[in-house]
């Protein structure tokens, strides 16, 4: 087989005497060495104990250990075009190594990087806090440490006056996000809650600025905003036919436009629409899966950025606004939406000594509303007879007392509750 794949596939081409173009296609963190890249020379020779340049870091190390897999990684004195193996430069940051980075000499640099390499950009965001606000430090520092081997993870400190401090934490999808959040529980032994996921959308201010908002929380007020634009996906699925009419009604109801529809075969159709990344990131796979007894197939790209009708839901636990509930949807979603957050938190939050009013609203304006009822005490027991004024005394009595802590009381809600309340679909 060896004889046949040299015969037919043709030799890497590359010049020996050019600078050095070396592709890095892959790094993983090494505990004692650093950051251990897989490299590919293009043209030109690496060699060790050279310096060099990452192109699109703009960071300059020196080569410690130059070597190939064979398959055990044994050092080598340099590695030419075409030939792959493995580069050593005691980098402690696997960012200043990504996949898709452009190796050079820095005393005689290339012209210009290879091409195709683009940044991991964040498509999903969502907030870990720690459940004891004690491990905050430890959910740092294991956050760093889990970076080390993934760099396409951003965070950065946020504080909630619900959940405490934490962190806004930005992923590649959805499915990166769990996967990060269960390696953070399993390998730091740390019990985290994690706010709904959201996109980053693009806000253009009535002064003309442009600012990305991956937080609800930092969505400028509705007067200063001149219009919100939120990523589109490309959609293209593949089903059998029978299928066709429940994923359509499925796309249709997540705001997505249809672009064509292709017969692949007598049996098979492929779907494409455009479709707000809002609308995917949370159970849309999971719904396509079991409304097609598993036989659909998604495939998805980032389209670009389009202007849509979106507001803030803030939820006000007794007119105290609750920031890990805060939402950006859809204004046609939007009273749905906090109709059944509101019906879900009176279910879960536990009853005060004074009514607790749960408020949805947009801006100024409310659109639904549920009470948690006052626990109450017969204050009626000791009278068991008399005058009517007698019992009405110690009714308004109650009422000016209620009234007086509802004006000074503070809502407790348990930690379990904000888990219970952000599983909405469940």
């Amino acid at each position: 087989m060896l004889d046949a794949i040299a015969e037919r596939i043709p030799a890497p081409v590359g010049d020996i005497n050019a600078p050095l173009q070396a592709l890095i296609f892959d790094s993983q963190f090494d505990q004692y060495r650093g950051v251990v890249s897989s490299v590919r020379g293009m043209n030109g020779r690496l060699t060790t104990g050279s310096r060099l340049l990452f192109m699109q870091a703009r960071a300059t190390h020196d080569a410690i250990e130059i070597g190939a897999r064979a398959p055990v990684p044994t050092p080598v004195a340099e590695l030419g075009p075409g030939e792959v193996g493995y580069l050593i430069a005691g980098i402690k940051d696997v960012a200043e190594a990504r996949s898709g980075e452009t190796v050079t000499v820095l005393a005689s640099p290339a012209s210009e990087p290879l091409d195709g390499y683009r940044d991991p950009k964040a498509m999903v965001f969502c907030g870990l806090y720690p459940i004891d606000g004690d491990d905050f430090e430890t959910l740092r520092e294991s956050i760093e440490k889990l970076k080390l081997n993934d760099a396409s993870i951003t965070y950065e400190p946020e504080s909630s006056g619900a959940l405490g401090f934490g962190f806004r934490c930005g992923f590649l999808g959805l499915l990166h996000m769990e996967i990060v959040k269960e390696r953070l529980e399993r390998e730091f032994n740390l019990a985290l809650i994690a706010t709904a996921p959201s996109v980053a959308y693009r806000v253009t201010r009535t002064d003309g600025i442009v600012v990305d908002v991956a937080n609800p929380a930092d969505l400028p007020p509705m007067q200063n905003i001149s219009f919100i634009e939120e990523p589109f996906f490309k959609v293209s699925i593949i089903t059998p036919k029978e299928y066709t009419g429940t994923l359509m009604e499925l796309c249709q109801s997540r705001r997505g436009d249809m672009v064509k529809l292709e017969y692949l075969s007598p049996e098979r159709v492929e779907l494409h629409y455009l479709i707000p990344l809002a609308e995917v990131v949370v159970d849309f796979f999971d719904q396509m899966k079991s409304r097609t007894q598993g036989y659909a197939s998604l495939d998805y790209e980032l389209d670009n950025y389009r202007q849509s009708d979106l507001v803030l839901v803030d939820l006000l636990l007794n007119s105290i606004p609750a920031d890990a509930f805060s939402t950006i949807v859809h204004r046609d979603k939007a009273f749905d939406y906090g109709r059944r957050m509101c019906a879900k938190l009176r279910e879960l939050i536990p009853r005060q000594m004074f009514d607790v009013p749960i408020q949805a609203a947009i801006g100024g304006k409310v659109i639904a509303r549920e009470t948690v009822k006052a626990k109450r005490k017969d204050v009626l027991a000791k009278c068991y007879g008399g005058d009517i004024t007698r019992k009405r005394k110690l009714l308004e009595k109650q009422k000016e007392g209620k009234k007086k802590m509802k004006a000074i009381g503070r809502v407790e809600v348990p930690g379990d509750v904000f888990i219970s309340a952000l599983k909405l679909d469940d």
